[in-house]
């Protein structure tokens, strides 16, 4: 008797999508901190702010940069 190409039961069929990978994962890198140095991140903004910021031109996301700075120095 051959084994069918899909599974008769659907649970199966989703246990078989989900089965753990053969081999673990590499561990991570660990990198050094570089001092001063940026990250690549995602942000959600209102559109309003993000609006105010462009508005000046080019350089939006430094004058962002600066005001987060300057509220993070504020409450220290």
């Amino acid at each position: 008797m051959k084994t069918p190409r899909r599974a008769a039961n659907p649970r199966d069929a989703a246990e078989a999508l989900f089965s753990p990978a053969k081999k673990p994962a590499a561990a991570p890198v660990e990198r050094p901190v570089l001092p001063n140095a940026r990250e690549l991140v995602t942000l959600k903004l209102d559109s309003e702010v993000l609006a105010y910021f462009q508005s000046a031109g080019p350089g939006w996301q430094d004058r962002i940069n600066t005001t987060l700075r300057a509220a993070m120095n504020d409450e220290n």
